[in-house]
């Protein structure tokens, strides 16, 4: 007896789901590694740091993905607006991340952009696109960010990181978030819609990823002296691009064509997780319970996007989660 339809596809649809899924999760493990990295070149400030990272990632991706792009650069000049805006969005998403954590700590700022983000994607989603949030994706969400403002404050009251901060720089931190998480979620969705249209994954991330490169170049010009300064802020700033930046978008834009940007936009809540366990490990920073607490929850929030659910004929496309 023939199978229906949609029993056929579930299985593929399923395990394509978990592959974007681990490949999303290994991008986020690889970001999670930055904030520890970025304290071995303290004299590099957010600006240079932002612009070496996603600069350089940005126009290595567009150079090891050449080949791809002049195959697709008929549809990619048909897309030239969505490719404009999500270049712009990428440029702007590292300048405003690390000049965030410089302002109002490493925990607010990381809390702030990273958790805003899936709330960014789900409402980008909604009006773009037209799709209704499930209330698997609602829970598994809230969960997950819940636990990242425990495990983020929880960092901060341990460390005492806003102790001696100003309530201005604090103020200009956390809008500096928002506008990290925005344009986090705008080039994960730019870049989906472009794969969406038939571009090959590489083509769309290299594409998307070479403008804000490019135009991330000028900034770096202005402030990246310090990074030849000495050989380990050099060294800061290689790693930065090449193993974060350039590997972990390569397997963040795999994963995006497997899942939708909220659902990857929230497994990156994994990010502030990693960071701290690495804090502790390398640099002797001890997490309190409350923050390990926040941690579980986020690896809670994800296993409820993450495990396998009942398929529902007829609702595909138009729930998300």
């Amino acid at each position: 007896m023939t199978p229906p339809p949609a029993s056929r596809t579930a299985v593929p649809e399923s395990r394509r789901a978990a592959l974007g899924t681990l490949l999303v999760l290994a991008a986020a493990v690889l970001w999670g590694t930055t904030g520890t990295a970025a304290t071995f070149a303290p004299g590099v400030g957010p600006l240079a740091i932002g612009a070496a990272a996603m600069g350089i990632g940005g126009l290595l991706q567009a150079l090891t993905a050449a080949p791809l792009l002049g195959a697709a650069r008929r549809q990619l000049a048909s897309s030239r607006w969505t490719v404009g805006l999500g270049g712009a969005a990428v440029a702007a998403y590292p300048l405003a991340f690390y000049s965030s954590m410089h302002l109002a700590g490493v925990a607010v700022g990381t809390v702030v952009s990273i958790g805003s983000a899936p709330l960014a994607s789900a409402a980008i989603e909604r009006v773009a696109d037209g799709r209704r949030l499930s209330s698997r994706w609602m829970a598994g969400a809230g969960v997950a960010l819940a636990g990242t403002v425990l495990l983020c404050v929880a960092e901060a009251a341990a460390a005492g990181d806003d102790g001696g901060r100003q309530p201005g720089a604090v103020a200009a931190g956390v809008l500096l978030g928002l506008v990290a998480g925005v344009t986090y979620a705008l080039y994960s969705w730019t870049a989906h819609r472009l794969m969406q249209r038939g571009i090959p994954a590489r083509a769309a991330m290299g594409a998307t990823f070479g403008v804000g490169g490019a135009a991330l170049m000028p900034v770096l010009v202005l402030t990246g002296a310090p990074l030849l300064e000495s050989s380990t802020n050099a060294a800061v700033g290689l790693y930065m691009a090449l193993v974060p930046m350039f590997a972990g978008y390569l397997f963040f834009g795999w994963g995006l064509a497997r899942v939708l940007p909220s659902t990857a936009t929230t497994l990156s809540l994994v990010e502030p997780v990693v960071a701290a366990v690495l804090a502790g490990l390398i640099l002797g920073e001890r997490l309190p319970v409350a923050g390990w607490i926040g941690a579980g929850l986020v690896l809670a929030g994800l296993l409820v996007l993450t495990l396998p659910s009942p398929h529902r004929p007829g609702r595909r496309g138009q729930r998300h989660g």
